[in-house]
């Protein structure tokens, strides 16, 4: 990940992003990115639409497992440029992203699946065996609970505290951002406004509008 410039998040973006039907969501996949693409959006929508009964924890393993199938890619070599944060239907429709991708795809099903936004934060973290910035998904129980981490590096979902090889810098979700003083905790930095890239996909996702990549999965 690169320098990260701020500008306006709002909460709405849980909302709106998935304001079409999935009908119309498969459809307009398919006819951008192909039959392909367009069997990846049904299993999507399926999984949203039969994972609504399942309990928080089964919720958080269907949403991982289903997404860390997906080929990670750098935004130089799949977008052509330094630094592009894809919708999930962009995402689903590639196949294919880096971990803001992967991180933003899971954090939006959650979304849809009933999850509560203050359970769930984004977070900025440092590789430490990558030596790289990353992004992943934390869930939070409770307000004071050891975040569980869902992440495409490792496939299993493990508290923060077991993932030494993460060093957390920030997290953020629909209303706040914190600066991270250790695994799990954080002390509130203000709202969580300011994320430019973040503004672009939704308003890219209000009306699903999709980007050619450079390849195609």
């Amino acid at each position: 990940m690169k320098k990260i410039t701020f500008c306006l998040l709002c909460s709405l973006l849980a909302v709106n992003v998935f304001a079409a039907s999935s009908v119309q969501q498969i459809e307009k996949i398919t006819q951008f990115y192909g039959d392909r693409a367009g069997k990846r959006a049904t299993a999507w929508r399926e999984l949203i639409k039969n994972s609504q009964h399942l309990t928080e924890p089964k919720k958080l393993m269907v949403v991982n497992d289903f997404f860390n199938q997906f080929i990670f890619i750098s935004d130089q070599k799949l977008w052509g440029k330094e630094d592009y944060w894809a919708t999930p239907y962009e995402f689903v429709g590639v196949g294919a992203g880096d971990c803001e991708d992967f991180s933003i795809a899971k954090y939006q099903a959650l979304i849809e699946l009933g999850i509560d936004d203050s359970k769930l934060r984004l977070v900025y973290v440092k590789a430490l065996e990558l030596n790289q910035f990353h992004m992943v998904v934390a869930y939070y129980s409770t307000p004071s609970a050891i975040p569980l981490i869902l992440d495409n590096l490792k496939g299993s979902i493990l508290p923060a505290t077991e993932r030494h090889d993460l060093l957390p810098i920030y997290s953020f979700n629909g209303s706040k951002l914190w600066l991270m003083k250790q695994k799990g905790q954080g002390q509130v930095a203000g709202n969580a406004s300011r994320l430019s890239l973040w503004n672009d996909l939704r308003n890219r996702s209000q009306d699903i509008k999709l980007n050619q990549p450079r390849n195609i999965f």
